[in-house]
């Protein structure tokens, strides 16, 4: 089940409190004050790992409680802190505060750490607080309460290029060829149901992750068909690579669909207007009039935008599309390295 959004309450643990205790032993004339301090509470930690790809584990676990600081005991004796919870997110997840909406972190990179509710201060034991005019303290501190929230998790996957495009254009067949990845491929729209990702082998030691999105619609940024809930993850690509079908089955006008799918980007993100693009004509080997894939070369002509036309059946175009796809990957990770 793939779920890229969740709520959970997080709690971190108190702290314990310190001890009121003095020390009473033979040969220890005037003992004095014993006692120690309470424990740390745990903190709630949220840690990235790429092994994940799904936010699932909370929905079904909305409440995460992290140990209480142990209390102070006799004879200087300092509790024990409270155990950490550590809970794993997919790489690509950013934390928000539920109630105002502020962004918390960003999880980019694999064993990132973040610490979303601090454990509470142990309190002192009154041994702590003997002094040459008070040798006798008859008080202590209580422990400290725990950091409670309510935080919304949401995943946008990481991915180098996004496949996007009408449903049933082609971009599970694409993704299937090129990479071991297997998503249901069948003739009718929104086969696909959630994001499949890929990697892409494009020369001896280089490779990108392809991530194939499911099919936007006319209003898609408005809630309509699947594409309101997985656009979000159309943001962390650095190439978009818009799949058209050419084909003589489609009763779609190729121009128009690819006039919708940028007016639906551009309404859900100007700045997915600014990636770079890719247009590809899909399905050439059930084309029988090559006017379709002709007009929309002119219009990527026109827009100065590459295009290439392929057949993931026969794999016809596939592989010039993708050493270009890898190329483009390269050199955005290039420029990226130069801006760090």
């Amino acid at each position: 089940m793939f779920v890229d959004e969740a709520k959970i309450s997080v709690k971190a643990g108190n702290g314990g409190s310190g001890c009121l205790a003095f020390r009473r032993e033979r040969f220890i004339p005037r003992g004095g004050p014993s006692g120690g301090d309470g424990g740390r509470g745990g903190h709630v930690i949220l840690r990235a790992n790429k092994q994940h790809n799904t936010l699932v584990q909370f929905r079904f676990r909305p409440i995460q409680q992290a140990g209480h600081g142990h209390h102070g005991q006799g004879s200087n004796k300092t509790g024990r802190d409270g155990g950490d919870l550590i809970l794993e997110v997919p790489v690509g997840t950013i934390v928000h505060d539920a109630e105002n909406g502020e962004k918390l972190f960003d999880f980019v990179e694999h064993d990132q750490e973040f610490v979303v509710a601090k454990g509470g201060r142990g309190g002192r034991g009154n041994a702590r607080f003997a002094t040459s005019t008070n040798q006798a303290p008859r008080y202590f501190e209580p422990g400290a309460p725990a950091e409670e929230r309510v935080v919304r998790l949401e995943l946008k996957l990481l991915a180098d290029v996004g496949l996007i495009g009408f449903p049933n254009a082609g971009k599970s067949t694409l993704i299937s060829r090129i990479s071991a990845a297997r998503p249901k491929i069948a003739g009718y729209p929104f086969t696909t149901l959630q994001p499949h990702l890929g990697v892409v082998a494009a020369g001896e030691y280089q490779s990108f992750l392809m991530a194939d999105l499911p099919g936007l619609i006319e209003g898609a940024h408005e809630g309509q068909g699947l594409g309101m809930q997985f656009l979000r993850h159309i943001e962390r690509t650095r190439l978009l690579c818009h799949l058209i079908d050419v084909g003589e089955f489609s009763d779609r006008d190729p121009v128009e669909d690819f006039g919708v799918v940028v007016q639906e980007l551009g309404s859900f993100s100007a700045k997915l207007l600014e990636k770079p693009m890719v247009v590809v004509a899909s399905k050439i080997d059930t084309m029988q009039d090559s006017d379709r894939a002709d007009r929309l070369k002119d219009l990527c002509e026109e827009r100065e935008l590459p295009f290439f036309a392929i057949s993931a059946v026969t794999g016809a175009g596939v592989d010039q599309l993708k050493y270009y796809l890898g190329s483009q990957v390269r050199e955005s990770r290039q420029a990226a390295a130069g801006d760090k």
